[in-house]
């Protein structure tokens, strides 16, 4: 079973400067095994009040190289490396966000392995196997990805404008975890909507959908309405994360 811990929920600038909600990654526990999805701004912080050690954590995805989802990727490898004396650890991320420098160089050296994001490609370490998405709609290069899950699948649609193929991608699978800034889409901004959902999760009709990663207009919407909405109108179950959510899949 794989075990699902949302140490954050933040989205868009506001809600994270803040700190209305927490901008902490989520972390995922297969076998055994932990790999840090995102590590936004405090991301340490929260898995240390948890009493989760970062040493154990031996893979880290950074989906783009924006601060809500990768400012606390230097601390993460130098905790998880023990300060550099210890040759542990592999990140994946874009290409992009390696040109901008987001990791430090001596961090990198003592990473086991830095993997670069490409789309449509497949990928595993460990117990984990997924693949990315083709670039998403963001004002950087970024990547949705699907988790293998036994017979099921995971998909975890990150930040992007909605284009109408963006349900194709996801078509196969069983869980979804939707990042969903907007109550309402506004010209300009490439955020999912919670219409735009809507139409996502008509096509998809996915078992379980979790919403996240909201900013002012879905708080001040009520996300857990939002959601019991969603799933009253859809037939379908939908949660609202909160920050510390677990669930198991």
């Amino acid at each position: 079973m794989l075990e699902i811990l949302l140490l954050g929920t933040a989205g868009a600038r506001y809600v994270v400067a803040k700190q209305l909600r927490a901008s902490a990654g989520i972390l995922f526990n297969l076998e055994g095994k932990y790999l840090l999805f995102d590590p936004g701004p405090g991301t340490l912080v929260h898995l240390a009040k948890r009493k989760i050690y970062p040493e154990k954590i031996k893979t880290l995805i950074v989906s783009h190289k924006h601060l809500d989802h990768s400012a606390d990727l230097n601390i993460m490898v130098d905790a998880l490396t023990e300060g550099t004396f210890k040759k542990r650890g592999k990140v994946f991320f874009t290409e992009e966000t390696l040109k901008e420098g987001l990791l430090l160089n001596y961090l990198k050296e003592a990473l086991e392995e830095v993997v670069i994001l490409r789309p449509k490609e497949n990928y595993k370490d460990g117990p984990f196997v997924f693949r990315t998405t083709s670039q998403l709609k963001h004002t950087a290069e970024n990547y949705g990805f699907i988790f293998e899950l036994g017979d099921k699948k995971l998909g975890i649609i990150t930040d992007t404008a909605y284009f109408p193929e963006l349900s194709e991608e996801f078509k196969d699978c069983q869980y979804l975890i939707i990042n969903v800034v907007r109550y309402e889409p506004k010209e300009g901004v490439l955020h999912l909507s919670v219409p735009e959902v809507k139409i996502l999760l008509k096509e998809l009709r996915p078992e379980l959908t979790i919403i996240t990663h909201f900013g002012m207009t879905m708080l001040k919407a009520n996300p857990f309405k939002v959601a019991q909405s969603l799933s009253s109108e859809l037939g379908l179950k939908v949660l609202a994360a909160y920050d510390g959510m677990r669930l198991g899949l």
